[in-house]
């Protein structure tokens, strides 16, 4: 079995999949903060006494706090249980999400006035990079007609036309996912530089 899961937006979002790929179990909670608190016993429903034979994680980018408790929960059940952990990317989880096989981008809010910006092409494979820019400077690069994210409304506005759709993630689409998108390795993906300085010297 496969477990998938992500806590980089506010849902806190797991699945479980069997070995051919069938979604067995998924549970999702949204939240604006307390993942930490609100992971493990998601997921000791989800697992309801099962354990899986390998885990795929949400790499981001997206929350600090968030990404680091599912980077670190899933890094802790791998040993565990001795299974093997990869990455996902979760904005292409997000756009996975929406089951829809045309261009997509998903803007996530991030820090200091920027979003987090990606554009997938049919089948899901990304056309740019991940990017953490202004609105204004994401809509002069993200041309595809529907955005999703908590980002999208603020792009969709700089840019003057397309649809904007307030959208999260769901583990449960893990699968739909282009298998580069999801052997990843197991670390955070930022996407910026950390707002933290080295001192001079």
């Amino acid at each position: 079995m496969l477990l998938a899961l992500d806590t980089a937006t506010p849902a806190c979002t797991a699945a479980l999949f069997d070995a051919d790929g069938t979604l067995v179990a998924e549970a999702s909670e949204v939240m604006s903060r307390g993942h930490a608190e609100r992971l493990m016993p998601l997921l000791d429903r989800l697992l309801d006494g099962r354990r899986a034979d390998s885990i795929l994680v949400g790499c981001g980018p997206g929350s600090f706090t968030g990404l680091r408790v599912g980077i670190a929960a899933a890094h802790g059940l791998s040993l565990g249980w001795g299974v093997p952990l990869v990455g996902m990317s979760t904005l292409a989880l997000l756009a996975a999400s929406l089951d829809r096989d045309g261009p997509v981008a998903v803007a996530l809010v991030g820090g200091h006035g920027e979003l987090f910006v990606q554009q997938f092409g049919r089948g899901l494979v990304p056309s740019a990079p991940v990017a953490s820019l202004t609105p204004e400077a994401a809509a002069q690069v993200i041309d595809a007609p529907l955005v999703a994210g908590s980002g999208a409304a603020a792009l969709v506005a700089a840019r003057g036309h397309g649809e904007a759709v307030d959208a999260l993630p769901s583990a449960a689409a893990a699968l739909r996912l282009p298998e580069i998108l999801r052997a990843l390795p197991a670390r955070p993906v930022y996407a910026r530089a950390p707002d933290a300085k080295p001192k001079a010297a």
